[in-house]
């Protein structure tokens, strides 16, 4: 189809005006000020108002597309009561982590100097600090004359000379019920040697409860043997001043990151620890800042705060150190004691007590945590001293340096939700935009629509104005040039 065929099939029909299609649009006010009546004080007043209203209507809108793009949110908290809860996972470790008596001639030509036990010549250092028992037995096991040094491995180390929880563990009960050091499975942790309850690994099921209170969750009586303690005469990442246990309560998703999230639990004390569930719900960007891309990491499935950064400091002692340390996972080799003082233990207390950038690791958008109230009682009592020593063949002195007692337990059957939600959403925004439009100018998305319907059809007409002009002239000059071709011939072939 030609210019020619268009421009006829154009429909050039004028639309009506402008006084017409105020009087029938629902636009309120526009009527009063586009009438065939002469420029009266009434039509200028009625454009004042008119104005002033859509100026009004303009600012209230800005606002709330302002407010819509913060993206703001409310936190709803809830409690929910429910039959029977999953009891967490329960993680110890003995803030020892190696047992002196465990410690051998071969332990202590390697690892002497990073125990803070020998100094670099291989000899006793600070011997006027030790207790003469310990200076003779240590004499004996410093004693490196024709020694042959053999292979040293800090996993072996670790796992040989670690407390052993078959020593610890005086009494053990969930729900009442038995329970043994069968029933805690060995992890590592920067403590060195730990256990965990109710991890739901090995085939086992997750232990659920369905009171609350004490006597329905889990109660130990640990024996933290000071006795093995080693003697400290220096300031190690693997010596302790303290003389307890460190205790994680966490979820079965998440591994446990103990130094940094544990609490201590001191030997000579009952520990009642009353628990709470709380399920945490972030929005993601741009309303929240979770994470919601998943877990990128060769080491853990699930991600969570704990498992972020034991694989960030994992990754950052393997490119700097060539090596990982006995709680890391992977398959790098184990950090050798040299490589242990020189290199990873600095690289790791840099990355715990500095905000470094490398190891930023972003709230998972579901969360589930364990609040906490502790409460403690005097153990033992005058009454129960000789009969705890006489149990377990001790001294009274004994019991009391070294015997403690942990009870989780839930407060209630119910746990707590906390959940981010969107305070405005586009239902909300289009809501008050359309509340203001009506109340301002009396208008809605149809009067919209009736403004865009006209200014299309006057456009169109326009359009088609000019086309037809241009069409017209075409003719004209088409035509012009025919009538000169024949007055041209006209005269060059006269008849």
């Amino acid at each position: 189809m030609d210019l020619k065929e268009e421009v006829e099939e154009m429909d050039c029909n004028q639309p009506p005006p402008i006084e017409v299609f105020a009087g029938t649009s629902t636009l309120h006010g526009i009527s009063h000020i586009f009438t065939y009546e002469p420029v009266c004080v009434k039509r200028c007043l009625w454009v004042v108002f008119f104005l002033g209203s859509l100026t009004f209507l303009v600012c209230v809108c800005v606002d709330r597309v302002q407010f819509y793009l913060e993206y703001p949110h409310v936190t709803k908290l809830d409690e929910v009561t429910t039959p029977m809860l999953t009891f967490p996972a329960v993680t110890f470790c003995n803030l020892n982590s190696f047992r002196f008596s465990q410690v051998t001639r071969n332990d202590l030509y390697h690892a002497g100097e990073l125990l803070a036990l020998l100094n670099r010549r291989y000899e006793i250092r600070d011997t006027h600090l030790v207790e003469e028992s310990v200076l003779e037995t240590l004499k004996v096991k410093a004693d490196f004359h024709n020694f042959k040094p053999r292979p040293f491995n800090m996993r072996e180390f670790y796992d040989r000379a670690g407390h052993d929880l078959r020593d610890m563990l005086l009494s053990c009960r969930y729900r009442g019920s038995l329970c043994s050091a069968e029933d805690f499975r060995v992890v590592f942790t920067r403590y060195g040697k730990c256990y965990s309850f109710n991890t739901g690994q090995d085939g086992r099921p997750l232990l659920v409860t369905t009171k609350g209170g004490m006597g329905n969750g889990l109660e130990l009586m640990l024996d933290i043997q000071q006795d093995e303690y080693l003697p400290v005469w220096g300031e190690t990442d693997e010596t302790s001043f303290e003389a307890g246990i460190k205790v994680q309560i966490h979820s079965q998703e998440e591994p446990p990151f103990i130094d940094q999230l544990g609490f201590g639990v001191a030997p000579g004390f009952q520990t009642f620890v009353s628990c709470q569930e709380q399920r945490l719900v972030y929005l993601p960007p741009p309303w929240g800042d979770c994470k919601v891309t998943p877990m990128d990491s060769e080491f853990f499935d699930t991600y969570s705060i704990s498992a972020c950064r034991i694989d960030c400091e994992t990754r950052y002692l393997v490119e700097n150190c060539n090596c990982r340390m006995v709680h890391m996972p992977g398959d790098a080799p184990y950090c050798t004691p040299e490589q242990y003082k020189e290199c990873a233990d600095p690289a790791l207390d840099f990355l715990v007590e500095t905000d470094s950038d490398f190891c930023l690791c972003e709230t998972p958008c579901n969360v589930t945590r364990y609040g906490k109230e502790l409460s403690f009682v005097k153990i033992p009592s005058k009454a129960s001293a000789k009969y705890l020593a006489k149990k377990f063949n001790k001294s009274e002195q004994y019991i009391a340096d070294n015997i403690l007692v942990l009870d989780i337990f839930f407060e209630a059957l119910n746990y707590e939700t906390i959940e981010q939600k969107k305070a405005y959403e586009v239902a909300g925004l289009l809501g008050d935009i359309g509340g203001q439009m009506g109340l301002f100018i009396g208008a809605s998305i149809l009067t919209i629509l009736e403004l865009f319907d006209y200014l299309y059809e006057v456009i169109k007409y326009q359009l088609c104005r000019c086309s037809q002009k241009k069409h017209k002239n075409t003719n004209n000059n088409e035509r012009g040039a025919v009538l000169s071709l024949e007055h041209v011939q006209r005269h060059v072939n006269p008849l």
